[in-house]
């Protein structure tokens, strides 16, 4: 059993050594004393299994820290989120991972010392935050915050496949090679949506639930997302065909994709997604449980660290 951290600074590294295919942990000594030569100083937690960043943040934020920085991927990220959401503190994040896109969507550089800066000196902007129940795969309700993208269909079982993958290649290779598997052997279902003010029902390939713009290793999966507006870009791709998505998913990294005929864009601050047959959920790339899925809009419920305008 995990002793509790000693935590004595108002800023708090938590690191996922898993991150980047294992290198972030080999690295960590190294980075951490460029971050200290930078200004950027503070006490380090390292996550030993999935979920416990949830744990460290929240223990980081009981101690008095002010500022956590994630240090990982969007996986790291999420797991960051949902220790600190609603807590006040100040969350950055260096971009050590696969996907990168929570990031992406912020102009957080992948340059390690201009990340640096960035923690260290940046804006500080209040973002919204989603919140999701869902059933997990043993079938017990469970929740969780995500604080960029989160989808429901053929995109939880990329996540699945995506990292059960080498990530050598990096994100946008991985998870392109990824979708390109799984959408050869999925067959799309009927799905309901309800929001606030509208029902969809049909078959459906995938639900994207968003906050920020990019997901997936650089897909500009909702390009007119807004984080901080109190409602979701919720994107739905309709019944398509393999002949659609091969000429279709190019489209996606630059956001393009929205004018295809099935693919409808809409705006709601909750969103019920529900199928005959339970469908996998991914938050942040991570895949989680199963539908039944609820969402809601968390306003300003995070406090993120970007550049300087």
């Amino acid at each position: 059993m995990s002793r509790s951290p000693t935590i004595s600074s108002s800023t708090v590294f938590l690191v996922n050594p898993a991150s980047g295919n294992g290198a972030t942990g080999r690295r960590w000594p190294e980075l951490a004393r460029r971050a200290s030569a930078l200004g950027l100083q503070g006490d380090t937690l390292l996550s030993e299994r999935p979920g416990h960043l949830i744990e460290l943040a929240r223990e980081a934020v009981d101690s008095g820290a002010t500022l956590v920085v994630a240090v990982g991927g969007d996986g790291t990220l999420n797991e960051v989120v949902n220790g600190v959401v609603g807590r006040g503190v100040e969350l950055a994040s260096i971009p050590l991972g696969t996907g990168m896109d929570f990031g992406r969507t912020y102009d957080v550089p992948t340059k390690f010392e201009d990340a640096v800066r960035v923690a260290l000196e940046g804006d500080v902007r209040t973002i919204d935050a989603g919140h999701v129940t869902y059933l997990t795969w043993s079938g017990e309700t469970a929740e969780r915050y995500f604080a960029n993208v989160s989808s429901v269909g053929m995109s939880g079982a990329v996540a699945q496949r995506a990292n059960g993958m080498s990530k050598v290649l990096g994100g946008k290779v991985t998870f392109f090679y990824a979708l390109t598997r799984v959408f050869l052997e999925w067959q799309n279902t009927e799905v309901t949506v309800r929001l606030d003010d509208a029902e969809r029902r049909g078959r459906m390939h995938d639900v994207i639930v968003a906050n920020g713009v990019w997901h997936g290793g650089g897909m500009m999966l909702a390009p007119d997302a807004a984080p901080d507006d109190g409602q979701f870009d919720v994107v739905l791709i309709g019944d398509v065909s393999k002949i659609d998505f091969l000429t279709t998913a190019p489209k996606i990294y630059k956001g393009k994709h929205v004018h295809h005929p099935k693919v409808e864009v809409l705006r709601s601050r909750r969103v019920e997604v529900d199928a005959p047959v339970p469908l996998p959920i991914e938050l942040e790339g991570e895949q989680v449980g199963t539908t039944p899925a609820a969402f809601s809009v968390v306003p300003g419920a995070l406090r993120v660290r970007v550049p300087r305008a």
